[in-house]
């Protein structure tokens, strides 16, 4: 083998030693930055659904300790996932009030919308709030609070007083309004908070049942 040749093979030695140790240490860095941040995260995922029950239930209406009083759900055909998810119950004296719960709507526009619902004791709707999505900026993103009321035409509702075939968006035949040019986002939220109730319904007694835990809940 020539000198030339020779110092060839030694160069493409030492570059792939290089790129082999810089993405050990990249994946080192990335594995250390992942345990270092996710109890933050879930800290925060935890501050935000704090948010939104405060939103939907007022804090004078349960005096359990509502964020040590919890319960792990799963349900993929009416939750929308196969992961565990939490519920949250609200207690007053003792007596069952209302659970706030985690749902996801797996099928919006640009992916899958992360939802909590509060659902008090009888099976009324409470309030509704999206914490996570894709869905299009200006357009679909009007699932917000913070962008539009639409999400406020589900307070009040429950399988009782409104029929299953009225869970459906207007231009589907139902009573629920959607966008101007986006259709699929709503109609993803209403089919999942249509079977949150179902879940709640046929799940009541779990639901609310004492001794139950989600295990270093915050």
């Amino acid at each position: 083998m020539s000198d030339s040749a020779e110092s060839i093979k030694k160069v493409s030695i030492q570059n792939g030693l290089i790129l082999a140790i810089f993405a050990l240490v990249s994946t080192g860095l990335i594995a250390i930055t992942h345990l270092i941040t996710k109890d933050k995260i879930a800290e925060e995922i935890e501050a935000a659904m704090a948010r939104r029950l405060n939103e939907i239930i007022p804090a004078d209406a349960y005096n359990n300790d509502v964020y040590h009083d919890c319960t792990v759900i799963s349900s993929p055909e009416f939750l929308g996932t196969p992961e565990n998810l939490k519920a949250y119950r609200m207690r007053n004296n003792e007596k069952d009030y209302a659970v706030f719960m985690t749902s996801v709507a797996p099928d919006g526009y640009a992916g899958k919308i992360n939802l909590v619902i509060g659902i008090y004791e009888n099976g009324t709707i409470a309030g509704v709030r999206v914490t996570e999505h894709q869905e299009t900026p200006g357009l679909g993103d009007k699932i917000e609070i913070e962008k539009s009321d639409w999400i406020k035409q589900f307070n009040d509702k429950s399988l009782t007083n409104t029929a299953k075939e009225n869970w459906l968006v207007k231009k589907d035949g139902g009573e629920f309004d959607a966008f101007t040019g986006a259709t699929i986002t709503p109609r993803a939220i209403v089919k999942s908070v249509y079977n949150s109730l179902l879940f709640h319904q046929q799940n009541r007694d779990t639901l609310y049942a004492k001794g139950s835990g989600c295990g270093g809940e915050k």
